[in-house]
Parts: structure tokens; C-alpha cells; sequence
């Protein structure tokens, strides 16, 4: 396939959903509200300062702070009107319609610290317990026996209640600090789905509706991070096995978020702060927006609160890859979650009259197609564009009866959009060749005619073959359901590559997990059979990956209880794998090995992450001279720390100085030196030795070379220098490099990546 040059600079794409059936591309907006409310109205999310005198955050007190800040005017419509959502816990202030003359005027009082209009948010749109080594009543499954006890927020389009996955069968009632509530009927919740609540308002009506799932989204990431057992699940009788999600015994709060495919930033911090309140342990949320300053991104800010509240948070990459610098979530107190493959293919052969066989894939597996040859067609034979892309009625006046066509990926329809066209013009069925970004990334997709998604090497072929005869045949062979491809895990194309653009000194993402061609709850069914309740889809995102990893966070934290959010991070990033079935490094889109800005630390490994050996902790006050390190100021610190920080009497600190479980810095001509705090949480007694996979062009150094530990939950320190090599690279020929420290002892080998940017 062709090559294409990756650069380490930004890359101004849209932010796309890839899902079931449509690729949603947003970028984020300012959300206005209706005419009906005035064209001047738009929701702002205002911060402020804590109210002195330690004010309670469920006092009355409290919400008349908020209120003062209100304009006297509203009290004429009314200030319960205006004010559209007050936070209590992950952020101080509130969500309320104002004009931008108002805010104008509020930002003379006392207490104020910023306003801005929302954003909407787009959402990141099974064999993968097995793949990922969980099996039951062993292993890590048993230790944390399923995750008992702790409780998953999921941030989405809301739940399917009555579907099987969220069956409380062998479920214990929710712990006694459980204070969330259920906005269904009483028999919709149980002791699986503990909670359920809805802070999006209805669209037409502006009401809020109790949290049913009218997408899809919500149900199949909730059912992925803690579905329980369910059998013989499949989606046109492929992929058939047992559905579980990664923690199938912990309970699930539900907070909707979003409507459609869009989620408002007012919402999202509302449940977030109803979560912590409600007393959530993992918060999974497969949305973003891009990159922004920490203070500037909704998410970033109800994160930091979440941490503080002892909070672990779980959040999609993004499907705007594979350029660089593509990534959403990038805060370092958030687990970044990119997306990888499974083992799994659900395969779909073209057959080219020359007898050449091109593999793809498809979710839609028609026995009854024949195998004979038909016609080939190239949809843009014409020269058009739209018509290359299968643009709705872009094949009217082409003769495709019978036909087989072949369409390009992209344009502005979706691959399944792609085959309604060719249906439509009256073809036999579709061949759907990737472009060159894409590479080798194919989806199974439940397509509605018989069709096969194929590489752009396959695609390239066919056209070759289409325009050496001038009879061209083809047929497509339906192969079912495949396990044990060696190559898996491999990095899909769409996951969001780093570096950060936020903040370059922390490595992003941070891990990935199973992204691609995942099966999962469903709230109807998508072969239109109304008699079952045991609906299932198989759809593909780093909106898939983000609640693998939740799962996981909620075994680790089901396992152990005493550690905080920042050590089971550790634990998951320090212990992943970065070789695939076959032993060799994990690839990407291009069939090449995939760098550190596509796996992070790499692939995640639950069961080595449960015993970790050693673990990198970060207290939330550990963050500040970082974030001062950044240059924010005090009145912006305020807004992500919740109380009044001056950076001018804190020694801040330089990016890669925070004590992450992984190293990212930009390197000139002179030396760089940085310390790393672990804490052993293996063996008492242990000794670590520490051996360096050195990047080209650059010498790292270690001191001490070695670790001696002689208690649990010892602390210990070392240091690691960086020069450049006469052999450094330059930013034109090699602007990177990468390798990794590990930190070995008789029983666990700990691994750091690192990446060094040369100026």
C-alpha cells in the first residue's frame, strides 16, 4: 500500500463517532438553546469560589451562593428557569441560560472566577473477556470475585432495563454507601442496575424523561464494562458464545448524558458530580471533544473532582486517528484509552475472476448467496467522486443490475450507507475498499446486502483487475466467524494518536484495549427479530475499548479496595503487552510496528495488573506544581483544585517531573534529570534491577540501578538522566524515539515507556 508521512504537529480533523452503522463527525460547538427561550440565551458553565466558613455542599446556603450570582432580571421569569444544573462535588458552581451581557456583569462579583458557553460533546463510537485471559472461577475473576461490590458509572445515551446483560442474577444488594436513586418503575432496577437517572432534557419537549436508550450506545457500553453472564448471544449467528462484560458482578449507576449522538457539557458535569455523591468507584465516560487547557474541558475538570473524591475515571481516546495529535481526554489524573483489535474476524472473501482471493470482513453472512461469478463494476468508473464514494443516488444512470459493485471508503456517507446505494441502484452486492489512511482496518459491519469490507492493498487490486479485462467477475464467499488471528492485538486505524497537544510532557494515550468488532447488549434487535429480549450488536470505537478498561479499574479496585485511582492506573499501564499473539511488536493500520503514540504503555493485561509489584501514586495535590508548571494562572488553577492556590508560592514542576508511570520530554543539546516515587505493593522482601531499552540517538542513565525493598507499601527513588547522542535525531528525519525502563525482581517486571522529542 502507498506510504504516508506522520507528523509530530496537530492535524485540524473533525471528531468522528464510528459505530454501528454511521461515522458521526463533529467538531465540538457551543450549544444555544431554542428560539423559544430567546436567541440571546445560551447555558454557560459559570465557576466560582467556594463560599468561606465551610459551607456545606447539600446546604441551603449553597445554593443561595449560586443564586446571588444570578442576574436580579431573572427573578421576573424566574431563577429556577435560568439555573440549569448546581454542582456540588467535581466542580464549584453551576450551569445556568444567560446572555453574554449578563455574564459580563456577573464577572464583576465577588467570587467569580470564569464563565464560558458549553460544548457539546460527540460520543467515541464476547470473545474480549477471553482475550483478555478472564476466565471463570480462575485467575484474576476469582480474586476479585467479579468485581463484587464496586459500582460503575456509565456516562451515555442511557440503558435498556430488562435486557438479560443487566440480569442481577448471583448479585449481592449495592453496598450500604450507595445513595443514587432509579428513574424507572421499581422493577426496572435491580442489583445489577442500581441506579439510573437522566440529566439530558428531551429536545422536543424539554422535559427530562427517565433514561431509556432510543441509540444503543449507552446500553453496549454498560453491558461491555459489567454485563453478566449470558449465553448464546450472537448477531446473525456469528460471534456466538457466552456475552459477559469485563466485570460482570459489579453494580451499574447509569447517567444520561446525551441525546442522539450529541452530549452537552452542563449534563455531563452534573452526573458526574451526582456520581461521586451518589458514591460511584469507576466513572466510564466514551465521549470527548478534543484537545483543550484542562480548565477549558468540562471533562477534565469533573475528572479532577472525581479523583479527589477517591474516583477512578475511564475515558475513550477518540476516533479521529490515526493522525497524530488527534487525542480527547488528555488529562494525566484520566485513563486514556485507545482501541485495539481481538482475535476474532468475521471473514468475507472476494473472489476475483482471475482466482485471486482477497480477504475482508462483513457482520452480515448470507447463506444463501450464490458462489458463482458475477459482473464487477468500479462505482467511479465515471469519474466522479461522489459516485467512487456511493453517494446516495450517486449510481442512478449506471448500469449495476445484478452487479457486483466496488465502492470507496469516504465521502459523507457510511459504509453501510455506501451499500444502500448500491441496493438501491439494483446491485447484487458490494465490495468496500478502504482509502490509503485506513490501510489495512477493516470492520464487520451488518451490512443490508451481501458485501465485504477489504483492505486499500485488496481495493488496489481490484482495480487492477477491473482494468485488465473486459469481462470482470467476482463473487464473495462468507466464511463465518474465525478465531486465533496471530497478529491481534493490532492498533485500528481510527484510535487518536498522540503526542498530547495539552500537555506533551505526559505520554497520551495511556493504554488500549479491544476497540474493534465488539458484541454487546442491544436494546433492539438488528435482524428484526421480536421474539427474543436477548438483543445483541457488534459495533466498533474507542467508545468500546474506554468500558474494557472500566471493567477492568472495577476488578482492580474490587481486588484493592486501598488503592487509589492514580495506583491502579499505575498498575494497569506498567504491566501491558506490547507483543501480540505471535510474540511479535503489536501493529498498526499500515502493518507496521505501531509507535508510542498508538499504544501508549500498550496493550492492557488485567491479570498481571492485579499483581503489579510496584506502583507509581499520585495524590490530587500532587497535581498542582504540575499544573502550575504549566503556566496556568491561579484563577484557572481554582477552577480544576476547588479552592483559592497562588502558583507564585508553589515550586512547580516541569511536565515530566509528575510521577507517571511513563516518561515524555522534549530533549535539546543539555542533560535532563527526573525522579520517579514507587511503592511496593508485591513480596516484602524484594529486590528490583533496572535495565534500560535505550532509544536510538539518546543515552538514558539510571541511579540507584537498583531497589531494595524490605516491608509492603515501601516507598522508594530514583532518578533518570537523558542526554542526546551525537547520533540524536532531528525533526525532520526522526523526530522521536522510543524504548522503555523495566524494573525486574524474582517475580514482576515493571515497565516504563518512554518517548523522547528532539528539538
Amino acid at each position: 500500500m502507498e506510504k504516508y508521512k506522520r507528523s509530530l504537529l496537530p492535524t485540524m480533523v473533525p471528531i468522528c463517532l464510528i459505530s454501528l452503522i454511521f461515522t458521526f463527525c463533529f467538531t465540538p460547538t457551543i450549544a444555544k438553546e431554542k428560539e423559544s427561550l430567546g436567541s440571546n440565551l445560551q447555558t454557560y458553565i459559570v465557576h466560582i469560589e467556594r463560599p468561606e466558613g465551610g459551607v456545606s455542599t447539600d446546604s441551603v446556603e449553597l445554593n443561595n451562593w449560586y443564586n446571588s450570582f444570578l442576574p436580579a432580571s431573572t427573578a421576573s421569569s424566574g431563577q429556577k428557569q435560568r439555573m440549569v444544573h448546581s454542582y456540588r462535588n467535581v466542580i464549584t458552581g453551576f450551569a445556568a441560560k444567560l446572555t453574554a451581557e449578563e455574564v459580563k456583569i456577573m464577572g464583576n462579583k465577588q467570587g467569580f472566577i470564569s464563565a464560558h458557553p458549553e460544548k457539546i460533546f460527540p460520543l467515541h463510537t464476547t470473545h474480549s473477556t477471553q482475550f483478555l485471559g478472564l476466565h471463570k472461577s480462575l485467575g484474576l475473576w476469582k480474586h476479585s470475585s467479579y468485581g463484587k461490590g464496586v459500582i460503575i458509572g456509565v456516562l451515555d445515551t442511557g440503558i435498556t432495563p430488562g435486557h438479560p446483560s443487566f440480569s442481577d442474577k448471583g448479585m449481592p444488594p449495592p453496598p450500604a454507601k450507595w445513595k443514587g436513586k432509579c428513574e424507572f418503575n421499581v422493577t426496572a432496577c435491580n442489583n445489577k442496575l442500581i441506579g439510573a437517572r437522566n440529566f439530558f432534557p428531551s429536545y422536543e419537549t424539554g422535559k427530562i424523561e427517565p433514561p431509556f436508550d432510543l441509540v444503543g450506545h449507552g446500553t453496549h457500553t454498560a453491558s461491555t464494562a459489567a454485563g453478566n453472564f449470558v449465553e448464546q448471544a450472537n448477531v446473525f449467528g456469528q460471534a456466538n458464545g457466552t456475552a459477559v462484560g469485563v466485570a460482570p458482578w459489579a453494580h451499574l449507576a447509569i447517567y444520561q448524558v446525551c441525546s442522539d449522538f450529541r452530549c452537552s457539557e452542563s449534563s455531563i458535569l452534573a452526573a458526574m458530580d451526582a456520581a461521586v455523591e451518589d458514591g460511584v468507584d469507576v466513572l466510564s465516560l466514551s465521549l470527548g471533544g478534543g484537545s483543550s487547557p484542562f480548565y477549558a474541558d468540562g471533562i477534565a475538570v469533573g475528572a479532577f473532582g472525581a479523583i479527589q473524591n477517591g474516583v477512578f475515571v475511564s475515558c475513550s481516546a477518540g476516533n479521529t486517528g490515526p493522525f497524530n495529535a488527534s487525542l480527547s481526554n488528555e488529562a494525566p489524573w484520566i485513563l486514556t484509552v485507545g482501541a485495539s483489535t481481538i482475535d476474532r474476524s468475521i471473514i468475507a472473501t472476494a473472489r476475483l475472476g482471475n482466482g485471486a482471493d482477497l480477504e475482508g470482513e462483513s457482520l452480515f453472512q448470507p447463506k444463501d448467496f450464490p458462489p458463482t461469478l458475477l459482473p464487477l463494476v468500479y462505482a467511479g468508473a465515471n469519474g466522479k467522486e461522489s459516485s467512487a464514494f456511493c453517494e446516495p443516488a450517486s449510481l442512478n444512470g449506471t448500469d449495476v443490475q445484478g452487479k457486483i459493485v466496488l465502492c470507496e471508503r469516504g465521502g459523507l456517507v457510511s459504509r453501510i450507507g455506501k451499500g444502500q446505494t448500491v441496493k438501491d441502484a439494483g446491485g447484487a452486492a458490494m465490495i468496500l475498499m478502504n482509502n490509503d489512511i485506513n490501510g489495512y482496518s477493516t470492520l464487520a459491519d451488518p451490512h443490508v446486502l451481501p458485501a465485504t469490507h477489504v483492505s486499500y492493498a485488496a481495493g488496489l487490486r481490484i482495480k487492477d483487475y477491473i482494468n485488465s479485462t473486459s469481462i470482470p467477475t467476482a463473487t464473495i464467499l462468507f466464511n463465518g466467524t474465525v478465531i486465533g488471528k496471530p497478529s491481534a492485538p493490532e492498533v485500528t486505524s481510527f484510535s487518536s494518536r498522540g503526542p498530547s497537544m495539552a500537555s506533551p510532557g505526559i505520554l497520551k494515550p495511556d493504554i488500549i484495549g479491544p476497540g474493534v468488532s465488539i458484541l454487546a447488549a442491544w436494546p433492539v434487535s438488528v435482524e428484526n427479530n421480536t421474539n427474543t429480549k436477548s438483543t445483541f450488536n457488534i459495533i466498533s470505537g474507542t467508545s468500546m475499548s474506554c468500558p474494557h478498561l472500566s471493567g477492568v479499574a472495577a476488578l482492580l479496585k474490587s481486588s484493592h479496595p486501598d488503592w487509589s485511582p492514580a495506583a491502579i492506573k499505575s498498575a494497569m499501564m506498567t504491566t501491558t503487552d506490547i507483543v501480540n499473539l505471535e510474540g511479535k511488536p503489536i501493529i498498526d493500520e499500515r502493518l507496521l510496528p505501531a509507535d508510542i503514540f498508538a499504544i501508549g504503555a500498550g496493550h492492557v493485561n488485567p491479570s498481571r495488573a492485579n499483581d503489579p509489584g510496584l506502583v507509581f501514586d499520585i495524590q490530587p495535590d500532587d497535581y498542582i506544581p504540575y499544573l502550575c508548571g504549566l503556566n496556568y494562572t491561579d484563577r484557572e488553577l481554582a477552577i480544576l483544585v476547588q479552592r483559592k492556590v497562588k502558583c507564585s508560592e508553589i515550586s512547580s514542576i516541569k511536565e515530566a517531573q509528575l510521577n507517571y508511570p511513563s516518561f515524555s520530554l522534549t530533549l535539546g543539546s543539555g542533560a535532563q534529570t527526573y525522579t520517579r516515587t514507587v511503592t511496593n505493593v508485591g513480596q516484602p522482601n524484594s529486590l528490583y534491577k533496572s535495565l534500560i531499552f535505550v532509544p536510538q540517538g539518546v543515552e538514558v542513565e539510571i541511579t540507584p540501578s537498583a531497589l531494595q525493598f524490605n516491608e509492603a507499601n515501601q516507598k522508594a527513588s530514583f532518578a533518570v538522566t537523558f542526554r542526546r547522542t551525537s547520533y540524536g535525531g532531528n525533526r525532520q528525519d526522526m523526530p522521536f524515539a522510543q524504548g522503555y525502563i523495566k524494573w525486574s525482581s524474582d517475580q514482576h517486571s515493571v515497565r516504563i515507556p518512554l518517548v523522547v522529542i528532539f528539538e
